[in-house]
């Protein structure tokens, strides 16, 4: 029976070497995934936890914020599974690495061709491959209509029935102007006024702020009425 090739991921790749980084990079893409470089530990924090990724391959030694303790700190909000590559060969800085939470440990210098088997091997034991896409993606916000759970990165945003269905309203065409009078006819079927409108998107972007999320993500468009910002829009 023919195995299916694993399905496209989202990789994360924290490396400041310039020459590994392009390696690493290049044979993932040749993998058919999408592939993010960054060279810094404290950016890479903020981009793991604030972003949706599949995967971190992440190393150990890195300007910014040392790899280990960038693992534990993402550990403690996310359960992304994570690669390690480093230099570092010995028995303890391998225990060290599985005991700050990472999934694999790949030793420089490496195997590229190995790499793209333990980076695809790992997205099958976490369920990536194969797997059906559901929801709607703007950014770091995905939004699951089935099982009706919000997230912004690794956080959880918590909405009530008519929050949830206002914010998906606006995903669903991210970037385009929806006046009171239309998000009264498709979030509250044109039974408020639109008054209404104005207290639930106060809502959601307290919630927003709440969970470190840029309120302002919901924006307001004078003599309009709101949009979802993409996430290259201007303030």
């Amino acid at each position: 029976m023919t195995r299916s090739a694993p399905a496209p991921a989202s990789i994360l790749v924290v490396e400041d070497e310039i020459k590994t980084a392009d390696t690493v990079a290049l044979y993932l893409r040749h993998g058919g995934h999408r592939v993010t470089v960054v060279r810094d530990g404290a950016e890479a924090l903020r981009r793991a936890t604030d972003e949706p990724w599949d995967l971190l391959i992440l190393d150990r030694m890195l300007p910014g914020l040392e790899g280990s303790e960038l693992l534990r700190r993402l550990r403690e909000a996310s359960d992304l599974p994570v690669i390690l590559l480093t230099a570092m060969s010995g028995e303890l800085d391998r225990l060290e690495g599985f005991r700050a939470g990472a999934d694999d440990y790949v030793v420089k210098p490496f195997s590229p061709r190995e790499l793209v088997a333990r980076v695809e091997a790992l997205l099958r034991r976490v369920g990536v491959s194969g797997r059906t896409p559901r929801g709607l993606r703007v950014g770091a916000l995905h939004i699951d209509p089935e099982s009706h759970e919000v997230r912004v990165g690794a956080r959880a945003l918590e909405l009530s029935p008519t929050e949830f269905r206002l914010l998906r309203c606006l995903a669903e065409a991210p970037g385009r102007t929806f006046s009171r009078g239309e998000l009264v006819e498709r979030v509250l079927e044109g039974t408020a006024e639109e008054r209404v409108v104005d207290s639930h998107v106060k809502n959601l972007r307290r919630k927003l702020e709440g969970i470190g999320a840029d309120p302002g993500w919901i924006a307001t468009v004078f003599g309009r009425g709101y949009k979802l910002r993409r996430p290259r829009d201007p303030s």
